[in-house]
């Protein structure tokens, strides 16, 4: 296998019809850190959204049990990457997620614009400091693998390209980015997380604070009050990146995937785990699983539940 296997597999498949295998190579063999951290970004920046920041302080879930909402979150989306929306692991993800969407009252607007940020941020991120710029097909594929999760989860009015997605997160930001005291304190439980992860843990909490905020956008450090990192600090966060994307070119693709439940971050189930229990329950839940519906399994394969 060379450097180039993945993307000439890439090649042989149609966006609009292969986009779950396009966007599973892309996500656990092509960029698997590159997604995670992107991915994580982009949920982190629905923070600054004053309607989704204060919704999240008040449940709690992101500011007590910082590390469990993560890894609930990465595992829930990683058992739809892994088996697909047929699947019974798949339906099961979709499910847990609109039973705890559905216990608040979130907006349409709301969904629709997290659902954008999973779509633009990674394109966004890989593009600059991925190890090689996506191809057009690989956004398309993009854009067709959420919106077909956008319609699973009922959400309306779905962008049809990722430049739809790129124009309607960029006008969201712009009309509704602003300071909430709940959002900040959601912030500070993320960073303090992220913080723990492996390097980061090695360096020091403020110096990885600041490397963080260095990658952050001036609208999104704004709508918390954070200062704009200087000329200096900005320019040491990309290229440390862009120095990690140099290195990466050279080594050999990937041939055993990486989904999230493998990575070393994700630590709240050393004992397995089934998709059914994994989140919040409010009233009503968990809804028994199925009749004859297959159990759940850990990171090593062994099932559970």
């Amino acid at each position: 296998m060379d450097r180039q296997h993945w993307s000439r597999r890439i090649g042989q498949l149609d966006p609009a019809t292969d986009y779950h295998e396009i966007y599973r190579i892309l996500a656990v063999h092509e960029f698997p850190w590159d997604m995670n951290q992107s991915l994580s970004f982009a949920l982190y920046r629905t923070y600054a959204v004053p309607s989704i920041g204060r919704l999240l302080y008040a449940t709690s879930e992101f500011t007590q049990r910082t590390q469990k909402r993560y890894d609930d979150t990465a595992l829930i989306l990683d058992a739809i990457l892994e088996h697909g929306l047929a699947s019974p692991d798949g339906r099961a993800a979709v499910r847990r997620m609109n039973q705890m969407h559905g216990a608040y009252d979130i907006s349409n607007e709301d969904k629709l614009y997290v659902l954008a940020a999973f779509v633009v941020m990674p394109i966004r991120w890989i593009d600059r400091y991925g190890w090689r710029r996506l191809t057009d097909a690989e956004r398309t594929a993009s854009a067709n693998y959420y919106r077909e999760l956008g319609r699973h989860m009922g959400i309306k009015d779905i962008p049809q390209t990722h430049q739809q997605f790129g124009a309607f997160l960029d006008q969201f930001e712009r009309e509704h980015f602003a300071f909430d005291e709940g959002a900040l304190a959601v912030s500070e439980a993320t960073l303090r997380l992220m913080a723990t992860f492996s390097p980061n843990r090695f360096a020091p909490r403020a110096a990885v604070n600041r490397f963080a905020k260095a990658l952050m956008d001036d609208p999104l450090l704004d709508a918390f009050h954070y200062r704009r990192p200087s000329r200096w600090e900005r320019g040491l966060a990309d290229g440390a990146l862009r120095l990690r994307a140099s290195v990466v070119r050279f080594l050999p693709p990937r041939k055993d995937p990486l989904f999230a439940r493998q990575l070393p971050n994700v630590r709240s189930y050393p004992q397995g785990y089934d998709v059914d229990r994994l989140g919040t329950f409010p009233p009503g839940c968990p809804v028994p699983r199925p009749a004859g519906a297959p159990p759940q399994t850990d990171r090593s394969g062994t099932p559970h539940g």
